[in-house]
């Protein structure tokens, strides 16, 4: 008897990812967001997936975390409202959105060290943003909107070290 496993789109995609997490560290959030921005129109990327949110804030799902601890791959549902703080990252990260809309409103640093806003860019499926490890590199996401919205996004660090490793916040 043959049994043919058939690929995912999802399978597809983290592939795609593990390959491009291969890349120079300098280049390696860009050629993330290649690839999400090719997954993110797809309707069906998360088929099957029960991914839930939770009304205290965005809410992240582990979709897969590299065995050599190099990167995790996550997917944030927000509700309507929910936003991210004022943060930067100690690692590169690359994003895509595969529904709704976010806005990420970037920050300029003053003197002193507090963000001030610089510019906002509505984020619609399909689309990207990336960035590597940049304390000055100031941004927030969030769901402006009046649905849900989705994103994906991966980092440089192992899915257990996203607590201190990933974001270096500077307001809520």
């Amino acid at each position: 008897m043959f049994i043919a496993q058939t690929r995912t789109a999802l399978d597809r995609l983290l592939a795609e990812i593990a390959l491009a997490a291969r890349a120079p560290l300098a280049s390696r959030h860009a050629a993330v967001a290649e690839v999400l921005g090719e997954a993110m129109a797809d309707p069906q990327l998360l088929l099957g997936r029960h991914l839930p949110g939770r009304a205290e804030g965005y809410t992240r799902h582990l979709l897969q975390a590299d065995p050599a601890g190099e990167y995790a791959v996550v997917a944030l549902i927000w509700r309507p409202g929910q936003m991210s703080p004022v943060h930067a990252h100690r690692t590169w990260c690359a994003l895509g959105i595969h529904g709704g809309v976010l806005t990420e409103s970037f920050y300029a640093l003053e003197e002193g060290g507090d963000p001030v806003p610089a510019a906002a860019f509505l984020r619609r499926p399909g689309e990207t943003s990336h960035g590597p490890a940049d304390p000055k590199l100031v941004h927030r996401l969030a769901n402006l909107g009046c649905r849900n919205a989705l994103s994906i996004h991966v980092y440089g660090v192992s899915f257990d070290r996203f607590g201190d490793g990933v974001n270096l916040v500077y307001a809520h």
